[in-house]
């Protein structure tokens, strides 16, 4: 579905390469999480999947990228959005500012590709269905909460049927109520058939949701692995991502003997929870 070989980067009157021979694949049906520190290469790979490098940035981008099919160097942006969506930091910044209402926010994209009216309420239901947001079909975009307006600017894309969306950080300005409700819905989106590349620093959350977890450092794809497993890699530590709570509090129970060294280091709550009934357990023997 996603198919990255030996892509380099650097954006126009620069003379250095902000990604440097990127390899990455996402098999259809796939979520995958894309971690990294800040300034490592994270929406700068965002736009070059999504066709934002270079048909928007310009700049010299070297290699092949093909999603969906389609290699995205030879095809126009408006080609482009038919096989990938992006959806970016700032959900208020994605609202086309046309609209009055959500319902005819959603149905903004297809009016312009000329789709019927009576197909055209059909998608706007069914994708607001999907996301569970029905019941704000009716209300301005304006007057949403950060998380509902990131909903609706995913239905934005959705609707339009591109089987691949990036989430470029879709969170980072979110509070907790609406980081939560937009990582509700990428099970509904997995079971659409969507194929998802989450740009993310919130690592507890990506091992929720994502299938696996590629690493950005120096300029660099450096590692890839399950998303429990590589998200609890030490290294993430060196590679300035951190850790959870979870991974912390455990690695210094294991370094300080309390459980054992072979345990496997969790990474979210679910994770810990087995982890440490069972040190209980054995405390309690």
């Amino acid at each position: 579905m996603i198919d990255l070989h030996d892509v380099s980067y650097a954006y126009p009157d620069t003379d250095h390469y902000v990604l440097s021979h990127i390899d990455l694949n996402v098999p259809p049906g796939t979520v995958a999480g894309v971690v990294g520190a800040s300034g490592a290469g994270k929406t700068t790979l965002a736009k070059i999947i999504s066709g934002f490098v270079p048909h928007v940035d310009g700049g010299e981008l070297s290699g092949t990228v093909v999603v969906d099919g389609a290699t995205i160097a030879d095809v126009t942006l408006a080609e482009a959005v038919s096989h990938v969506g992006l959806v970016i930091q700032s959900p208020f910044n994605q609202i086309s500012g046309a609209k009055f209402t959500v319902r005819e926010e959603l149905a903004f994209g297809l009016e312009n590709l000329g789709v019927a009216r009576a197909e055209m309420a059909e998608r706007v239901e069914a994708v607001a269905d999907l996301l569970g947001i029905t019941a704000l079909l009716e209300r301005s975009p304006y007057a949403l909460s950060g998380g509902q307006q990131q909903l609706v600017a995913i239905a934005s894309m959705i609707i339009m049927r591109t089987p691949v969306l990036v989430m470029d950080e879709p969170t980072s300005q979110l509070d907790p109520g609406g980081t939560r409700m937009v990582f509700d819905v990428m099970s509904s989106l997995r079971d659409a058939g969507i194929t998802l590349v989450i740009f993310e620093h919130k690592l507890e959350l990506l091992r929720e949701h994502a299938d696996v977890i590629h690493v950005l450092a120096d300029h660099q794809l450096i590692a890839s692995g399950p998303s429990r497993s590589m998200l609890a890699d030490p290294r993430l530590e060196e590679w300035g991502i951190g850790s959870t709570r979870f991974t912390s509090a455990t690695r210094s129970a294991r370094d300080r003997g309390l459980l054992a060294k072979d345990v496997e280091l969790p990474v979210s709550l679910a994770d810990a929870v087995p982890v440490f009934d069972e040190f209980s357990a054995k405390e309690g023997a």
